[in-house]
């Protein structure tokens, strides 16, 4: 069920800075800043050979990403994502043992414009943990 890696995802305060370093400093490719106002924040990747960086900074004062960079004031590791061949029973699966679905548990459109889902922290050893559709 659980696919490979598909990015780790680090919040900052600038996407686009914090991504630079990874461009020069590695000769990474490194896309254009994206708004997604329904997740609340601006994302940019970061591509390696193997899978990707997720740059994630605030858009707005409500985004969780604020809040987290409020306990966080350097940034930080803020979560992982899996792919997963069907996200659906991906989720009932998890929930079946007992994992928790943040959100109302519907998929919404992620940074890739496929379905994702988050999951509780507190229910993989501390770690915000997101599935993707592959």
């Amino acid at each position: 069920m659980l696919g490979r890696l598909n990015h780790v995802a680090i919040a900052v305060k600038d996407a686009v800075q914090a991504a630079k370093v990874y461009g020069a400093g590695f000769d990474a490719a490194i896309s254009e800043a994206v708004p997604l106002p329904e997740h609340g924040v601006i994302t940019v990747f970061v591509t390696l050979p193997n899978t990707k960086i997720e740059f994630i900074q605030p858009l707005g004062e409500a985004s969780p990403i604020a809040k987290f960079l409020e306990r966080n004031a350097d940034g930080g590791i803020h979560h992982v994502c899996y792919e997963v061949p069907d996200i659906i029973e991906a989720r009932d699966r998890l929930t079946k043992e007992g994992a928790r679905v943040l959100g109302d548990g519907n998929p919404k459109i992620g940074a890739h414009g496929k379905p994702v889902l988050f999951f509780h922290p507190k229910d993989f050893s501390g770690a915000l943990v997101e599935i993707e559709q592959a």
